[in-house]
């Protein structure tokens, strides 16, 4: 039981962490939602802003600033969550990988494989937690423009709504969310009620075989010389 919720946990990981990746690099946060005349594809993202000719299928992209350049808010803190959460994860995968019972690694200490497993889990909710929240400031920064947008009654020709590197985002947090349940409490209660019992059971064993061992009484060999004299003894008595 406990190397499977190591294995489940371990492919989770690193679907997420992938998902995570993917969500950082990729440029489609915000798609453009009121082109009704379809003549191009529009999406933005985090470092820059792509535009898809849908007749011949060209594709610009226009470069943002560098990063020390004044962005507005939801690109700068979107930004730091996703790098901190994509480092997160990645470090846990690593530690996870050692920490899994069919790796050597380690082999001859369980405790301390079962420790890599938890302080796994430890670094995923942490990383899920900044994933998420990176996902969500930017998704509801996005709705809360369009609202505006249409409560002025404002056309500016491209209207954005969530893209599918948005969507990633939220995924692969989700996803390092649940491995680090399946890595902590899970694998925490399972060890709680099966773990702790077998090594004091050998611990046992071995005490009572030494102590077996120690009890045995020592037979001592009695003087032969003695014994022969006394039956000398005997036969000359009787003579």
């Amino acid at each position: 039981m406990s190397a499977a919720l190591q294995v489940t946990a371990f492919g989770l990981t690193l679907l997420s962490t992938l998902f995570l990746l993917l969500a950082t690099c990729t440029d489609c946060w915000m798609v453009n939602a009121d082109d009704s005349l379809e003549v191009s594809h529009r999406c933005r993202g985090l470092w820059r802003e792509c535009v898809t000719n849908m007749q011949d299928g060209v594709r610009t992209c226009d470069q943002y600033d560098s990063i020390l350049a004044d962005h507005p808010v939801k690109i700068v803190v979107t930004r730091t969550l996703m790098i901190t959460a994509d480092l997160l994860a990645g470090l846990a995968l690593a530690t996870l990988v050692l920490g899994l019972d069919c790796i050597t690694f380690f082999k001859e200490d369980p405790g301390v494989k079962l420790k890599m497993c938890y302080g796994a889990g430890a670094m995923l909710g942490a990383g899920s937690m900044l994933g998420l929240t990176g996902s969500v400031w930017y998704a509801v920064d996005v709705y809360m423009e369009r609202a505006m947008l249409v409560s002025h009654n404002i056309f500016l020709g491209v209207h954005y709504d969530f893209g599918w590197s948005c969507w990633l985002g939220m995924a692969g947090s989700t996803g390092c969310f649940v491995a680090s349940v399946l890595l902590t409490c899970c694998l925490y209660a399972y060890t709680a009620t099966q773990g702790p019992h077998k090594p004091y059971k050998g611990m046992k064993r071995v005490q009572g075989s030494i102590t077996s061992v120690g009890l045995q009484p020592q037979r001592h060999p009695q003087p032969q010389g003695r014994t022969g004299t006394s039956k000398m003894y005997a036969m000359d008595s009787r003579v």
